[in-house]
Formats: structure tokens, sequence, C-alpha cells
């Protein structure tokens, strides 16, 4: 197929969002795809090939001069972007609008994941296993006593920032407040979460209304915690796949996967990340929509691991996006 692969955008995610763009258009490429590459600018403005790309309501993307042909029948779009303005559901509304299949979730499934204080509220009401956690709401001190009951060190975040960008773990009370701002001054929504000595393992979702999961990998950070650092400098971090777990653990994992999975109205794929305590207790840590997605991301990792090389992946991923379009096409909404 004719697939555009868009990446870049406006969070601080940019760099990481253009790396896993080249490496799905080689992965594509490889598979037998047409590629073509659009950019989104800091600005919030896309490009193709340095021409202005516009969406047309129901009619896809179009552009001015070379990029006009270059655009001409793509058939799905590849949006290899992570964090706001990209992975909660702005770019997929637009491209709702375009009326073309794209890959991953669509503007429900990628704002709830993308807002750890919606994905954690919905999750606890199901009963899922889970750290404790606060918003911490500016103008409204109320907060600060639940947090006077939770054990130190505690984790400050933005609600809606991933890559470890905003985090802070404070270890006393004298250090909230700044954390807090800190963390706010990314995001309006903070979030403050209980600490968990649990190992950080993970696993891969892949498909529409019946999902399959990978093998379970385990995180292995050369670093106090998982950091920005950690996750993205070569030989920071290590992925121990399949984890050292028992197989209950492990099918519990996979389960629970697949059932924030749906719950959370996920299509495409999704990684989940699970605490797993000293007594084999499983909480849910959270859920990306659009992990990083090199090929040496763990997304991609995991389901080497689990017997699909990286190339038929993004395949695979390129055909839910049809198979979802063309379902959700049969309801007259």
């Amino acid at each position: 197929m004719k697939v555009a692969v868009l990446s870049g955008g406006r969070s601080s995610e940019r760099e990481v969002s253009l790396r896993s763009g080249e490496a799905v258009a080689v992965g594509l490429t490889e598979a037998g795809h047409e590629v073509v590459p659009l950019l989104i600018e800091k600005s919030g403005r896309w490009l193709c090939d340095g021409d202005p790309v516009s969406i047309l309501p129901g009619a896809g993307l179009a552009a001015d001069g070379a990029a006009a042909e270059k655009l001409a029948g793509v058939e799905v779009v590849f949006p290899a972007l992570h964090g706001p303005f990209g992975e909660d559901g702005i770019t997929q509304g637009a491209l709702d609008t375009s009326g073309l299949p794209y890959v991953g979730s669509g503007v429900l499934g990628s704002a709830v994941c993308m807002d750890k204080l919606t994905l954690k509220r919905l999750c606890a009401d199901r009963g899922i296993s889970q750290v404790d956690f606060v918003q911490a709401i500016e103008g409204d001190d109320g907060w600060k006593e639940r947090v006077s009951e939770m054990a130190w060190p505690l984790w400050v975040k933005p609600a809606r920032l991933g890559s470890s960008v905003g985090i802070s773990r404070v270890k006393s009370p004298a250090d909230l407040d700044a954390a807090v701002a800190g963390a706010a001054a990314h995001d309006p929504r903070v979030i403050i979460e209980a600490n968990s000595e649990g190992r950080e393992i993970e696993c891969s979702v892949l498909g529409n209304l019946n999902p399959e999961v990978s093998l379970p990998g385990e995180i292995l950070a050369d670093a106090e915690w998982y950091d920005f650092e950690a996750k993205y400098t070569d030989g920071r971090m290590k992925l121990e796949v399949p984890a050292a777990i028992d197989e209950e653990v492990t099918e519990r994992i996979r389960q629970l996967a697949a059932e924030v999975f749906i719950l959370a109205d996920c299509s495409g794929l999704a990684r989940c990340d699970f605490f797993v305590e000293a007594d084999g207790t499983v909480r849910l840590n959270e859920v990306n929509t659009m992990p990083g997605f090199t090929e040496t991301s763990v997304y991609g990792k995991l389901w080497e691991a689990s017997g699909l090389p990286y190339r038929d992946l993004c395949s695979r991923l390129v055909a839910l996006a049809v198979e979802r379009h063309q379902r959700e096409m049969q309801h007259s909404f």
C-alpha cells in the first residue's frame, strides 16, 4: 500500500518521534509498501517535501507542487507521534476528518491512555490493581492531606507526557511543592503516585477487537530510575525478554494487558507497563498507545522475541488500520 508516515510534532518527545518515523519508513519499505514521509514542524504545520499539507474533509491529504503527486493515492497514515498533539487524540481527530485509515487507537483510546489520571480512574472502577495516586489541583490544597497519608518517596508527573519528561522522585515533604510546580510547567494536570519497589515488566499488544499480547520483558536500567537518559542513551537500559518471572505471573500480565487494551478502547497497538511486587502482585503502571517505535525500542523488541520481525510488525499495523477503518465505515454514526 501507499503509506504516509507522520513524525515530528509539537511535543517535547519530538526527537524520539523523528527517530521512530525513520525506522517505520524503513520497515514498511522493506515489507514492500510505498512510503511518503510527512513532517510536523514544531509550529504544528504539516509538510511533505517542504510543501504545506492540507487535510481535506473526507478526501484525504493535499499539497501543492511536487508533493501533490507524492500524496496522491495515499491509502493509510502511520502517525509515529509521541506525547501531546500526536498521541493524545488531537491528530487522530484530524485524520478522522480526512477519511483516511490510520495506525493506532482512535480519539477516545488515545486521549484516555495519554491522561494518566483518566486511565487510572477507569481501571480503578474495574478493580485493576495500581499504586495509589492523587491529583494535585492548582488553587485547591485538599490533595495535600491525602498525600500526607502516603509513604515516601513519591513520584510527581505531568499527567499527559511520556518519555519520563517532567517527572520527579520526591523523598520528603519539603520538596513536594517544587516538584508539583515543575510538573505543572509541562501540564496543568499533575499526578502524584505512590512508590513501587516492584520489578518493571512491559508487554506489547497488537490487534483490534481480539488483541494478541507479546512475551513480557523486564526493564533493567543503569540509573536510579528509568528516566529519559536511561531510556534513550545506548547501553543505559537492558531489556530481558522473556522476563524471568513464573508462568502464572506471566499469564496474569498478558491477560491484564489485553483487558486494559479493550477497556480503554485501544486499537492497533499499545505497550502496557506493569510493576510486579515481591509477593507476585501485578500492578498496572501505564499504557502507551504509540510507544517508541525504532527497531531497538521495547515495543518492537518484545514482538521480535515473540516471533514477529520488525518489518512484518509494521505491515501488520497498516493492515489493522485498514481493517478498523472498514469496520467503522459500516456504522452510520
